[in-house]
């Protein structure tokens, strides 16, 4: 599996680049978002992949983060969202974007991307709503690539550190109010706004989970 490549930016075509690596050139599409932070041909860049295997075709997908790959993936287990329905999902909102809209059940948001219908992104709400919130508090262990070392690495899986004891019912309060926190930064709020957010809805629901937490936090955010 190819989940990472960084090389040398050699060609740009209207959805693809070509990426060389020690003489290999990777052809990778990407999204326009994506096309748009790319540096100059002949300097040096990194991409997350995901590759795409069919009988007759091998096709990689590149992403700036291993957030934006990881909603890839997980926009792709909605029925009727393709690979390129995803990448037009993901050029027009971004990575955060797609986690607010599917969080607040926007689905006019995801709609506004090139060749997605209504149906489609009321489903896309409706599949992915319960999911969102996890990916969107691991967005934090999810870091950009930083510098490009010419070579092919193999992305590291998404995960959520496992608790090592049964905590306390306060130590799991807040640690939802953390998780929830954490998503909200990962949005783009201030972390003092998201912070003073997640304590009101924690105190007026103290039972919520982080999913609730994140949607009723992103309510009182969203006039901002």
């Amino acid at each position: 599996m190819i989940g990472r490549i960084a090389g040398r930016l050699d060609w740009r075509g209207p959805d693809q680049v070509l990426i060389d690596v020690r003489g290999v050139g990777y052809l990778v599409h990407v999204s326009d978002r994506t096309m748009a932070g790319l540096p100059r041909l002949g300097e040096a860049v990194a991409l997350y992949t995901d590759l795409l295997v069919r009988e007759d075709l091998l096709q990689l997908f590149g992403f700036p983060t291993m957030l934006e790959k990881e909603w890839h993936k997980l926009l792709m287990t909605v029925q009727g969202v393709g690979a390129r329905a995803s990448m037009a999902i993901l050029g027009t909102l971004g990575a955060e974007g797609v986690g607010r809209a599917i969080t607040l059940g926007d689905a006019r948001a995801v709609q506004a991307a090139p060749g997605v219908g209504p149906k489609l992104a009321q489903r896309v709400i409706l599949e992915l709503k319960s999911k969102a919130p996890g990916l969107m508090a691991a967005g934090a262990n999810l870091a950009a690539p930083t510098e490009a070392d010419d070579a092919v690495i193999e992305a590291m899986p998404v995960t959520i550190p496992a608790r090592t004891h049964t905590p306390s019912v306060a130590q799991a309060r807040a640690g939802v109010s953390a998780d929830a926190l954490s998503a909200l930064v990962n949005l783009g709020y201030g972390h003092g706004d998201a912070a003073q957010a997640v304590a009101t809805v924690a105190g007026d629901a103290p039972e919520a989970d982080a999913a609730v937490l994140i949607r009723a936090a992103l309510k009182l955010l969203a006039p901002r």
